[in-house]
């Protein structure tokens, strides 16, 4: 069998395969109220069709000032849960499972979306908010972050734990919490963004303190049989920055809190130029994994046959696809027909003309 076809058990959720789609912004609310559209009921149903093991829709607000943009997903009202039970339901009906990746921005909210025009960040009087940030430290090109208070720390973790309430509502098998990136989760652990001197500032362990207060915070209102994600930058590829040796610390720290899977990335919270190739995140993904949990490579890993070779090596014990995902929603298909595979590929009954070796149609 091929290892990428080979089932992955999470709690007591079973995960047909090891080809995840990584979470991806769609920038697609319409109404700018965080209720997801038809878009992405399309989008995420068509990889679910194509094959996917694990759905991960995109950062989802926690709170309306939580949005990178006015155009992102969110779950923080009734209106919203509804929205997505929809898109689980089509999810599952097609056998794959489902996750949503809950996040705040922190300072580089309230931005324009990518293919708006503009750039930067949204003034409050043309629908952007106030940001806020583990210290009065903008990211390059945005405006400058209130540093949050201890209130403003307090209504994080509330809000991540309400937003896991309402994820379960809508029929979600799992959580990731988004701490990679840039985003509010990971300002806090960065020394280049965290200025802190109090308890969530200084060393590791303080600024590590708010992933892990929203960690037990959703922890402890998500279902015990479901399972847990946190996706981290391993890396800011720079000097000073947060390192492969933080991570794996973390990801010790995180798996003692209850979470069962770390999606390892790169990236994101300072301009740099990172080196990027075919799966130059592997050796991260394979660093992390030291830490003693399950990870997710992902990062330019566009054919089958590499897809399997970092399985079999034991760099990874899952492969997350972004880019390549958006040209072939039915990545998995063509996977399980390149690696003969096709046995343990989920078509469905509709496209099982198109499996190779082909099958006839029964009329």
């Amino acid at each position: 069998m091929s290892s990428l076809f080979t089932p992955l058990q999470l709690r007591e959720v079973t995960i047909d395969n090891r080809i995840f789609l990584a979470p991806m912004c769609q920038y697609q609310c319409t109404g700018l109220d965080g209720v997801p559209t038809d878009w992405h009921l399309v989008h995420y149903g068509a990889r679910a069709a194509g094959g996917f093991g694990l759905v991960i829709a995109e950062a989802t607000g926690v709170s309306p000032e939580g949005r990178i943009t006015p155009w992102c997903t969110g779950l923080w009202n009734e209106q919203q849960v509804g929205a997505w039970r929809r898109i689980v339901d089509f999810g599952h009906s097609q056998g794959a499972k489902l996750a949503v990746q809950l996040q705040h921005a922190g300072r580089k909210a309230s931005v324009y979306r990518e293919f708006e025009g503009k750039a930067g960040s949204i003034p409050v009087e043309e629908g952007g908010w106030e940001t806020i940030g583990p210290s009065a430290v903008p990211f390059p090109g945005l405006a400058t972050p209130r540093e949050a208070t201890a209130a403003d720390i307090a209504k994080v973790v509330a809000d991540f734990a309400a937003a896991a309430v309402r994820a379960d509502e809508a029929g979600f098998d799992a959580i990731e919490l988004h701490a990679a990136h840039g985003y509010l989760l990971f300002q806090f652990l960065s020394p280049l963004s965290n200025h802190r001197t109090d308890s969530y500032g200084g060393e590791l362990a303080g600024r590590a303190r708010l992933l892990l207060e929203v960690t037990d915070a959703v922890r402890a209102v998500w279902p015990a049989g479901k399972p847990l994600l946190v996706r981290i930058s391993a890396t800011e590829w720079t000097d000073g920055g947060f390192t492969v040796e933080d991570a794996t610390t973390v990801a010790g720290w995180l798996a003692e809190h209850g979470v069962d899977l770390i999606d390892v990335s790169s990236g994101g919270n300072v301009i740099v130029k990172i080196p990027s190739g075919p799966g130059y995140q592997v050796p991260l993904a394979a660093a992390v994994k030291r830490a003693g949990l399950p990870v997710s490579a992902v990062g330019q890993i566009t054919e089958p046959a590499q897809a399997q070779a970092i399985l079999d090596a034991g760099d990874a014990d899952v492969i997350s696809l972004a880019r390549v995902a958006l040209r072939e929603p039915s990545w998995p298909l063509r996977a399980a027909a390149e690696l003969d595979a096709s046995s343990r590929a989920r078509y469905p009954d509709s496209y099982l003309r198109g499996r190779w070796p082909e099958v006839e149609a029964v009329r």
